[in-house]
């Protein structure tokens, strides 16, 4: 897959079609990607595979509302089912688990209000919600359907129930997903290497003091992908976007893993396997340290204790803080660089990069070999949507 316009490797230099910056879930996937079409790939992180916020706690996979449906909706829902395929494909190949089950979501419904607009989204998901012939629903109950979970006093006016919401174990599939590249035949990985220079114009990369040349680059270092793109933007008025802080807690309680995700205010509640539960996560803008977790997280354990009788005497077992890609227009930054088509962006996840990261990694992969996908990205996705909100 050598590029017509990709510049030959100078004396000393070694060549390779892609190069992939940033191991975390985004890089991961696509260099997964690569490897599948047979693309000359190096992945490169600064520390470890999934070192950053890829390698949390949470797992949480939830879909939009089924209302005011659009083609980001569309996108989204289609990505969340083709992940159960894409993950048993990886698991089959490696014999590891990802930690992966769709196990619905659960969210009270504290007032009646709420469960007037939820059973107008139920009719919503029967008519959105489909894959074929497969149907995932958004069911308002009177009583929480499992016992023991949630206390039935946070819904005083029902729960929803949605079968669609899925949970997967970051670590564990990163795990995984590394274990599949480690024996790729087209992907090299490069793991605590700091890259010194990058100039996509001449395609050239400086690594511990070895250059190589490369045909494109895809960008998938997480917020540090924005003070890059920034650099090589013109016109800019703001960021391109800001790492978010986020703290999450891991606790041993002895429930059901297949039980539904609890969702209430932004708090999340999710039953993994191994007698582990994680709550999380906060979104913060501003901090002073972003790898110490304080009391803004020992506020979320309390509200999950309160609201889940059988983690009030659970012991936590870890604390964990790290920080998101949040790109300025919110939504994921993906595609080529509008003024060098040789840069392709891959970041800007924030809250959704793991339900959406394997559909994002196959677009970045097809935008660098010249190849059009089956799926097209939602326009808000575009990097040159966000260069146009950060120009204005």
């Amino acid at each position: 897959m050598e590029k017509a316009d990709s510049p030959a490797p100078a004396s000393g230099q070694s060549s390779i079609d892609v190069i992939i910056i940033g191991g975390g879930i985004m890089g991961l996937w696509a260099a997964v990607h690569a490897e599948r079409r047979g693309v000359k790939t190096l992945l490169v992180d600064a520390g470890r595979l999934g070192g950053g916020a890829s390698g949390g706690l949470l797992g949480a996979l939830m879909p939009h509302m089924p209302d005011r449906w659009s083609e980001k909706k569309q996108f989204q829902f289609d990505a969340l089912v083709s992940l159960e395929a894409d993950i048993a494909d990886i698991e089959a190949s490696t014999g590891l688990s990802a930690g992966y089950r769709r196990s619905g979501r659960l969210i009270p419904l504290p007032k009646p209000h709420l469960r007037k607009i939820a059973l107008g989204h139920s009719e919503d998901a029967k008519a959105h919600w489909r894959a074929g012939e497969r149907c995932f629903h958004w069911h308002v109950l009177d009583r929480p359907p499992a016992d023991g979970w949630i206390d039935p006093a946070a819904g005083e006016s029902g729960f929803v129930h949605d079968t669609l919401a899925a949970r997967v174990a970051p670590r564990s599939l990163v795990a995984a997903l590394a274990a599949f590249l480690r024996t790729a035949l087209h992907v090299r990985i490069l793991e605590n290497a700091e890259i010194t220079s990058l100039d996509p114009v001449r395609g050239t990369v400086s690594i511990g003091g070895k250059s190589l040349a490369f045909g494109r680059a895809i960008l998938a270092a997480g917020y540090r992908s924005f003070p890059l793109l920034e650099s090589l933007t013109s016109g800019l008025q703001k960021p391109l976007g800001q790492a978010v802080k986020g703290q999450a807690a891991l606790l041993a309680a002895d429930v059901d893993p297949g039980l539904p995700t609890i969702f209430r205010d932004g708090l999340y509640v999710v039953a993994h396997e191994g007698g582990h539960v994680a709550v999380g996560s906060t979104s913060e803008n501003s901090f002073a340290d972003p790898f110490s977790t304080d009391e803004q997280l020992d506020a979320l354990i309390e509200a999950a204790r309160d609201m889940v009788p059988g983690l009030r005497n659970a012991p936590v077992i870890e604390r964990w803080a790290g920080l998101r890609p949040k790109a300025i227009d919110r939504d994921p930054m993906v595609g080529a660089h509008p003024e060098n088509h040789n840069l392709i962006a891959l970041t800007g996840g924030f809250k959704v990069s793991f339900g959406l990261a394997h559909r994002l990694a196959e677009a970045a992969i097809c935008i660098a070999s010249d190849v059009n996908t089956e799926f097209l990205l939602p326009e808000s996705f575009a990097i040159s949507n966000h260069i146009a909100v950060s120009s204005r």
